[in-house]
């Protein structure tokens, strides 16, 4: 299994997950040239996609959702809150609830309702029988059915959205505030990394900080907080960009990996 990153931010959002020629796009915040200019920048042809899986409705996840699946004749698959919640109407393959398991090809897919803003928000993980990659991000909380399956994986890509000290210093007006950094707004840095810590990340071949805030925080600020919360060599820790997304990261099968594997600080 591997994931490569189309970008990561406000202005545009878009993972990609491939096992054994089986690849899904989750979300699709960009136009449609330049959502195939990503994806070939990767390697990939949009017409080798097998499905477009979307966590909730805010433009900068479904901006480009409607007219990627048309022009290429691509099933979708979303919540039934995310669907009513769409400004531009699509065409549902099937229609996800919290806790179901999806299988798109090689490819199980355990559906996670979180606690976000939208109307009826999820996240993703991904399992093809020997390797487990978790998708979180845009959750202003953590709940125990986070807990429950975001344990044990291989690889996670978690937001780290905002510095605390820097949202209440910046330029966001007061209900904006108040909203990114609610129960179901956005993970702040802390949180994320409390949330890793909680979870368990030694096991962890990858984890991936994403959706950071271009005025509420920076990459090393971000950083920083993990290092401190985890222990972790800071070397180890990747951040998904907002234009150059992130290349593809390969998740070993557990029985390839060196014995003894060490992100602990050097």
């Amino acid at each position: 299994m591997r994931f490569a990153v189309l970008g990561s931010g406000s202005r545009g959002n878009g993972t990609l997950v491939e096992s054994n020629g089986t690849y899904v796009l989750v979300d699709c915040g960009f136009s449609l040239r330049e959502t195939e200019r990503r994806l070939t920048r990767l390697g990939v042809s949009a017409r080798q996609l097998s499905a477009i899986l979307v966590t909730h409705e805010h433009a900068d996840h479904v901006h480009g959702v409607g007219l990627l699946s048309r022009h290429y004749n691509l099933p979708v698959y979303l919540s039934g809150g995310t669907l009513r919640g769409m400004r531009k109407p699509v065409e549902a393959a099937g229609v996800l609830m919290g806790g179901q398991r999806l299988q798109v090809g090689n490819l199980g897919i355990d559906v996670v309702s979180v606690n976000h803003d939208a109307l009826e928000p999820t996240q993703f993980v991904f399992n093809d029988g020997q390797r487990r990659f978790g998708l979180l991000t845009d959750l202003g909380s953590c709940c125990p059915n986070v807990l429950q399956h975001y344990r044990g994986l291989d690889a996670l890509m978690i937001e780290a959205n905002h510095c605390r000290d820097m949202l209440a210093r910046g330029p966001y007006p007061a209900f904006l505030k108040r909203r990114v950094g609610g129960a179901t707004g956005h993970l702040n840095n802390h949180q994320a990394a409390s949330l890793v810590s909680e979870l368990g990340w030694q096991g962890l071949q990858h984890l991936v900080l994403a959706h950071l805030s271009s005025k509420n925080n920076l990459p090393s600020l971000a950083r920083q907080c993990f290092v401190e919360t985890l222990g972790c060599d800071p070397d180890w820790l990747e951040l998904a960009d907002q234009d150059s997304g992130l290349d593809w990261r390969h998740i070993a099968w557990p029985n390839y990996l060196a014995s003894g594997a060490h992100h602990g600080k050097t």
